[in-house]
């Protein structure tokens, strides 16, 4: 890039984070539910006041050219040493998976939505996830998930950045709605494989990594993005831990968002495929309706 690149880059690092207290007048319009991870980004940021306007269509309201390395956005965190642990509850944290887009679905939900695929649900809303199939960035491998007692457990949804983590590196200086924010925003939620989630608990960067080298360095800067998005800072080890990680992946973006996983296509061969999946009656629109099923053309198929 030559000699302007410094030039270059200061100018998109000053665009990125002149977008996290740049905010819409208004929310960006609900469209599908596909997209309600994303849409969540952009009513955060009306709670929070820190964080960046996102569109229904998952792009920045800041200019393009906004976009930031990595890299160059952990530059900006401070760094300093941990505050005392004391007093760290989840419950100030807000609600666990609170309905914060009140779309009528908790958080959790919300993100086995976007992070699943072959997702069936519970009942015929498409809101709690019954089962799916998860391609987990953080082991690199295939998990079915299926709700139940014992078996709900298998797919979890980690903090990238661990919440008490972040209570040591300046949450506690957060008003409860920018912590509730916070702990139910997708760029800082991933769904992944249960026992890795339980070994991780609330390591950062500098003692704790996927084990899917693949996946490191998009780990790191979704940790840099959330820490810079919220005003937290890291300690000495994390910035050497990171920049060691992202030697390695020059160019790496720092996230402002994380798109949902491409859904795959649902057919069912008849109605007793769609009631042993347990998605009866399907509604004219939604997955896996299509007009064989449904006899009287009334957009209900599969009724009883």
């Amino acid at each position: 890039m030559g000699a302007d690149a410094p030039k270059l880059r200061a100018h998109n690092l000053g665009n990125y984070m002149s977008g996290y207290t740049s905010l819409p007048e208004t929310t960006p319009a609900f469209r599908t539910r596909w997209t309600a991870a994303v849409v969540l980004s952009a009513l955060l940021a009306l709670v929070s006041g820190n964080l960046p306007a996102v569109a229904a269509d998952g792009a920045t309201t800041a200019d393009p050219s906004a976009a930031v390395e990595a890299a160059d956005l952990l530059e900006t965190l401070p760094v300093k040493g941990r505050a005392p642990k004391t007093g760290y509850e989840r419950s100030l944290f807000g609600p666990t998976w609170a309905d914060v887009d009140q779309n009528g679905c908790d958080t959790r939900n919300d993100i086995l939505q976007r992070d699943l695929t072959d997702i069936t649900y519970t009942n015929s809303v498409p809101c709690k996830v019954q089962s799916g199939a998860l391609a987990d960035p953080y082991t690199g491998t295939s998990i079915s998930f299926v709700r139940g007692t014992t078996t709900s457990s298998a797919v979890q949804i980690d903090h990238v950045v661990a919440l008490s983590d972040a209570w040591q590196q300046g949450a506690q200086q957060l008003t409860t709605e920018q912590r509730t924010a916070f702990a139910n925003d997708p760029l800082n939620l991933q769904a992944t494989d249960g026992p890795t989630n339980q070994q991780k608990g609330d390591g950062d960067a500098a003692t704790w990594l996927p084990p899917n080298k693949g996946f490191r360095c998009e780990y790191v800067a979704r940790q840099v993005s959330v820490k810079a998005r919220y005003s937290l800072w890291v300690t000495q080890a994390e910035p050497d831990a990171i920049a060691g990680i992202l030697a390695g992946c020059p160019g790496q973006q720092a996230p402002a968002a994380v798109e949902p996983a491409a859904p795959a296509p649902v057919y069912y061969a008849n109605c007793a495929e769609v009631v042993a999946a347990g998605a009866a009656p399907l509604h004219a629109g939604s997955a896996g309706y299509r007009s064989g099923l449904d006899g009287d053309g009334d957009g209900i198929a599969c009724e009883g």
